[in-house]
């Protein structure tokens, strides 16, 4: 089974202004329109996927819960919905409560963009509601092309305080905190309720092929999640490239193994994270 728990199914104007002004040229075009037919093609491999929009208030990105439902309600692929919901948003308990009504199973949380502390006990709050819902908490960690976004707010230290502080809470830390990869996995070895998933890890063939080779080090490979991070890249093409990082060779030193690959890919996610697929 092959589950893709990293896809967004947000719409261009989502976005608002941030990907035009800020994000095409990293990207070297406009933010691709993703329907429910699109979506469909190209998780064609994919026994379930999990999808999720975007949001954060001071960048004016924003998708709603009902949006995410009913792109869910659409699509043919089993496909389970998370919310996307900005903490410092003063009605953030009512989007959670919103959330929970429409069947979404997690949130994803932009802190670089949304610019909100993880760190701060403002939002202790947010977490144990989210516990308190079996809700899983999925970071965007790492890298943004954003000059308005934070660095120092989605680095993965900053999961490892909140992990500390609140156990039980299930998180997973997206492109595994990219460039930051060996910090994850320290903070994987040590939080058994947070994972990382490796969407757009394979984009960059060295950071990938050290972060797997560290990954198998500190023995945390069966925390590595498969993810694609569509639309910018399908699920076949993600797993091309994760085959192409077990075919490295650099002389004598460590290479990633073609298990490390096949674990990745055929995770049991939906059991480590607690989602259900909705019968239909």
């Amino acid at each position: 089974m092959i589950i893709d728990i990293h896809t967004h199914c947000h719409l261009p104007e989502h976005w608002g202004t941030e990907h035009e002004d800020h994000w095409e040229g990293a990207y070297g075009e406009p933010y691709p329109l993703v329907t429910p037919e699109s979506f469909d093609a190209a998780m064609a491999g994919v026994d379930v996927a999990v999808t999720f929009g975007m949001a954060a208030g001071q960048a004016g990105v924003r998708t709603p819960n009902a949006f995410v439902a009913e792109f869910i309600e659409t699509v043919r692929t089993p496909t389970i919905g998370f919310a996307a919901i900005d903490p410092s948003d003063p009605d953030w308990r009512d989007q959670l409560d919103e959330a929970v009504e429409l069947g979404l199973q997690g949130v994803k949380l932009y802190p670089v963009l949304a610019l909100f502390d993880p760190l701060s006990a403002d939002f202790d709050d947010f977490y144990r509601t989210m516990t308190r819902h079996g809700l899983v908490v999925l970071w965007h960690m790492g890298a943004t092309p954003s000059p308005i976004g934070s660095l120092a707010v989605s680095q993965p230290l900053v999961v490892d305080e909140v992990a500390r502080r609140h156990p039980d809470l299930v998180q997973v830390m997206a492109h595994m905190g990219h460039p930051w990869q060996r910090d994850t996995n320290v903070v994987l070895r040590k939080n058994a309720r947070v994972f990382a998933d490796v969407s757009g890890v394979p984009s960059r063939p060295m950071d990938a092929y050290l972060a797997l080779v560290h990954a198998q080090e500190w023995h945390t490979v069966d925390k590595l999640l498969f993810g694609s991070d569509y639309p910018l890249w399908t699920p076949d093409d993600a797993i091309s490239r994760l085959r192409g990082i077990a075919a490295l060779r650099a002389g004598d030193l460590p290479f990633v193994h073609e298990e490390t690959i096949d674990g990745i890919l055929h995770r049991d996610t939906l059991a480590l994270l607690g989602l259900t697929v909705k019968d239909r």
